[in-house]
């Protein structure tokens, strides 16, 4: 009998559309169309439509539900990761043979030299490392520990092969090996190679194609072999990395070789619960007032928004644990563990110190991936538009003229305000996040491809944000008071850290 009562029989008149409670999010009565919050013991969806309450307070949830929400159907999930090998064709030289049959010296001295190498004669041996994981192409982030140099498993080079054109640098003889030392490049064809003598090393045999003059000394990685690696920027390391430039074949010679990536690896994620109460007696609730009149309207709206700046703040800051309850891995945890990290002081910064650090997160050989959000606190907010605004209103912008670092331009992206930044590495979209303040995090740069908000549903169940109405009322709980209540399920999937950036 009071299942009937709650919740009516006909879709005209009936408890879902009129009733006790009614109302639309901003508080004012609700039109014939909106669900009535006030039918007990009822559930309703609001996955989508609470991401549209106070937009600016909670940008990085709001962008979560526009672009990057995928349902789960496991609290416990899994995903995998892909990364391109195209870009993963150089290696660092451990050691190199003036002769074509030797086994390479590992790790030659500084002081070594070689005899000037002479183009269709001169046949080397070389070993090969990565600073990568063939199984996967994980690679090395900045500001992480270094993880892959010469000797770790699964550093050996796979994709050398016969008839391929490999480019080594080289420098004269004496003094450290860098891009400023590095005097001429000199090119390989490749006869053969041995992935076999050595776990962690390829050995190329190659005929020299292009040669130098001189004495030469080789890069032969000193400076990269073992974990030294760790303390090289990319701009470092670059003088050291050989790279495949092409293949050359003669006329009627058939296939060539070919070699087998693995750009597959995979992680995992969790589900967390989010619930929040919305509780008043119902003397309170018939009880009109001065200012907002329906007093529980306020309140269930307030809740819904209370809700929501929860969820933003776990998405940014919890980390991944079940000891504990179950939390699900916020942006901050992951990517300070995982991803880029730079520092950012605003007094002491400088905008070439910060373009270095945008060259070294964009780098399309080490993260190819666009689509990044720059969710920042209200301090490097400022601070950037400071920067970018110096160029636009004290400098004359003119054909014969153009500003690396200016600010062209604001938009609304979801209805979340947009500060466009042209750069030289393209243009920073730049959303200022009230959630950072008060905290060491100065700037999150989040690419919103290889993240997502992933809502458990299954089993016809939907457990994204919804409000189930009445749990506890005068009729089932012999209270004379009315509770409702907000539940979210869903979890974060973070993948390709590279892709992502922190500033403390």
């Amino acid at each position: 009998m009071a299942d009937s009562t709650l919740i009516g029989p006909g879709a005209t008149g009936n408890s879902l559309y009129s009733g006790q409670g009614e109302h639309a999010l901003d508080g004012t009565a609700a039109s014939a169309q909106n669900l009535n919050t006030g039918a007990l013991r009822r559930k309703y969806n609001f996955g989508d439509m609470v991401s549209e309450l106070n937009l600016a307070q909670d940008p990085f949830f709001r962008f979560l539900s526009m672009v990057a929400k995928k349902p789960t159907d496991d609290p416990n999930f899994k995903f995998t990761e892909r990364r391109s090998s195209y870009t993963k064709r150089y290696a660092y030289m451990a050691g190199y043979s003036e002769s074509a049959i030797a086994i390479p010296a590992t790790n030659p001295d500084d002081a070594d030299t070689s005899a000037a190498a002479t183009a269709g004669s001169s046949v080397y041996t070389f070993s090969f490392f990565t600073d990568y994981n063939n199984d996967g192409n994980m690679t090395n982030i900045k500001g992480q520990t270094c993880t892959y140099y010469d000797g770790v498993s699964g550093t050996q080079p796979k994709f050398f092969i016969p008839g391929q054109i490999l480019k080594i640098n080289t420098a004269p003889t004496g003094g450290a090996f860098t891009a400023s030392t590095m005097s001429a490049y000199t090119l390989w064809k490749i006869n053969s190679v041995d992935l076999t003598s050595a776990s962690n090393h390829a050995y190329v045999n190659a005929t020299c194609v292009k040669g130098n003059a001189a004495v030469f000394r080789m890069p032969d990685g000193d400076d990269v072999v073992g974990s030294g690696i760790a303390a090289k920027s990319q701009e470092d390391l670059e003088p050291f990395k050989c790279y495949v430039v092409g293949t050359a074949f003669d006329a009627g010679t058939g296939y060539p070789e070919t070699w087998a990536d693995q750009p597959f690896s995979t992680g995992n994620g969790q589900t967390q619960i989010w619930k929040t109460s919305a509780v008043m007696n119902n003397t309170d609730r018939a009880t009109i007032l001065k200012y907002d009149g329906n007093e529980w309207a306020r309140i269930w709206k307030e809740k819904l928004v209370e809700h929501k700046w929860d969820i933003e703040q776990s998405l940014l800051f919890s980390n991944q644990q079940s000891s504990v309850s179950t939390t699900t891995q916020g942006a901050v945890d992951f990517i300070s563990t995982y991803g880029n990290s730079f520092s950012l002081a605003t007094a002491t910064k400088t905008q070439d110190d910060f373009l270095d650090d945008l060259s070294a997160m964009l780098d399309p050989r080490y993260n190819n991936a666009g689509s990044t959000i720059f969710f920042c606190n209200t301090a490097v907010y400022n601070w950037l538009h400071k920067l970018s605004g110096y160029f636009s209103n004290n400098l004359e912008i003119s054909p014969n003229f153009n500003a690396d670092f200016a600010m062209s331009g604001k938009k609304k992206v979801f209805g979340v305000d947009i500060s466009t930044i042209s750069t030289i590495y393209g243009d920073m979209n730049v959303a200022r996040n009230v959630h950072l303040d008060g905290t060491n995090v100065k700037m999150l740069g989040i690419n919103m491809k290889y993240c997502a908000y992933r809502p458990l549903v299954g089993n016809g169940i939907n457990r994204d944000t919804g409000v189930y109405v009445g749990v506890q009322t005068l009729e089932n709980s012999g209270v004379d008071r009315r509770v409702d209540q907000i539940l979210t399920e869903a979890g974060m999937e973070w993948c390709c850290p590279e892709t992502h950036a922190i500033w403390v």
